[in-house]
């Protein structure tokens, strides 16, 4: 048992720079209220609602994050800070992290497929503050969805999400980090080599490049300005 909870604190250290040791993210309300809600889920698995409930709140009132009970969470989840909704029929797979203020959220129960209303987050996927991930959609793996972005629809495996409504950004997360983001928002680029650049200079190089193509392209295809100017006022003496 301790070996195991050690093993979770080292998974959150590994993605929060800010404790210096484990005693320090034990007081994490995020930590917290995942022991509320192992608590809660035996109990609502149990069949015991009315206890699940009340531990639940319990939990919501000393983190300030509420999880349902019915709720399905594998290992080393984290909730960095705090004020997250998770619903009754959420899956979430092992090493996801979520940052402040997520919701994820259920659609009408009459449009849910078999009562399945909220999201499925698959494994190792990061979501961005202020996320709202609603319905029964699925989050594959790996996936990143970036701070305040609204996803209605499912999530290809290593996908990057971004704005209102959600769209990929068409980089998968693979191509340049290997292991964390944090806020599941992308900031650094990395060239043809893999060195990182500024995301700015990048795309500042590739406008230069479009436009010295566009210009080559004038100057074949077009004549010159003299020539054309010549061409022209032939034109207009023959017609004359």
């Amino acid at each position: 048992m301790f070996d195991r909870l050690k093993a979770y604190l080292d998974s959150i250290r590994a993605r929060d720079p800010a404790p210096r040791s484990r005693w320090e993210i034990l007081l994490y309300p995020g930590v917290w209220a995942l022991g509320f809600h192992r608590v809660a889920h035996w109990l609502f698995d149990a069949k015991l609602y009315f206890l699940a409930r009340f531990v639940n709140h319990l939990g919501r009132l000393l983190t300030a994050i509420d999880i349902h009970p019915g709720a399905t969470i594998g290992k080393n989840f984290f909730i960095d800070h705090g004020f997250t909704v998770i619903g009754e029929t959420a899956e979430i797979g092992d090493n996801v992290t979520i940052y402040q203020c997520v919701t994820l959220g259920g659609t009408n129960p009459t449009n849910g497929r078999g009562g399945k209303r909220h999201p499925t987050i698959e494994d190792n996927v990061i979501i961005g503050s202020g996320a709202q991930i609603i319905g029964p959609i699925t989050v594959g793996n790996r996936a990143r969805v970036g701070a305040n972005a609204v996803v209605t629809d499912d999530v290809p495996e290593g996908a990057t999400m971004v704005g209102v409504k959600a769209r990929s950004t068409l980089v998968p997360a693979e191509e340049w980090i290997k292991e964390f983001i944090p806020y599941g928002t992308p900031t650094p680029c990395e060239d043809a080599e893999g060195n990182r650049i500024d995301c700015i200079e990048k795309l500042e190089g590739e406008l230069a490049a479009l436009k010295a193509e566009i210009a080559s392209l004038k100057q074949g295809v077009l004549p010159a300005p003299d020539k054309a100017d010549s061409e022209i006022a032939k034109k207009s003496g023959t017609d004359d």
